[in-house]
């Protein structure tokens, strides 16, 4: 059974920072890679960071590339989202998703496992 428990998110002005964390639980198979999404009210949920669990390669979105940083730390089985520049667009739930598929992987339904989200909100 996969457990995906978010942490980190909060409240901050513009050009300031946080340190998104995803504690993960379950068999390291069902980690092939691991993701954040977000969504804003009002829009749907989108891509902003993927990593390979085993190789920590990464791949971004555009308008978070230079900004943010996705990372792992196999032993502590954690997710990290390190957010720097923050605007205030970037005011949305954030969820950390985890999937044992290989692929590029940057929709939601290519995700099996989800956590509950954790809230970011950038003020100007």
């Amino acid at each position: 059974q996969v457990q995906l428990v978010e942490s980190g998110g909060g409240s901050v002005q513009a050009g300031g920072s946080l340190r998104l964390s995803c504690a993960t639980s379950g068999s390291i198979f069902s980690r092939y890679v691991m993701a954040w999404f977000r969504q804003a009210p009002g829009q749907e949920r989108e891509f902003v960071a993927r990593i390979i669990w085993s190789d920590s390669s990464t791949y971004y979105a555009d308008f978070v590339k230079g900004r943010f940083t996705i990372s792992r730390d196999n032993a502590k089985n954690t997710l990290y989202l390190q957010m720097n520049s923050l605007k205030p667009e970037d005011t949305a739930v954030y969820y950390c998703v985890q999937d044992w598929r290989r692929g590029l992987r940057t929709q939601p339904l290519e995700y099996a496992y989800w956590g509950q989200g954790t809230q970011v909100t950038v003020s100007a």
